[in-house]
């Protein structure tokens, strides 16, 4: 599951590719997109505090030993 970091990380994208394209529709959907990436990186942190056993951001790269 993607953390509440990776979601941010996606918002920034968004923000960064729309700095690169003048006024208009295309601009506007990717700051909408932006802001949905931000929304679920919130909603992330909140479902993370209340269920700590969600967290993903821990060391990801250590698989469960059976």
């Amino acid at each position: 599951m993607k953390t509440a970091a990776d979601y941010r990380k996606h918002a920034e994208e968004c923000r960064v590719l729309a700095k690169q394209l003048p006024e208009g529709e295309q601009r506007n959907q990717l700051l909408e997109m932006a802001r949905t990436w931000d929304n679920l990186a919130n909603d992330r942190e909140q479902l993370v505090r209340r269920h700590p056993e969600l967290d993903t951001s821990k060391d990801r790269t250590n698989p469960r030993a059976p």
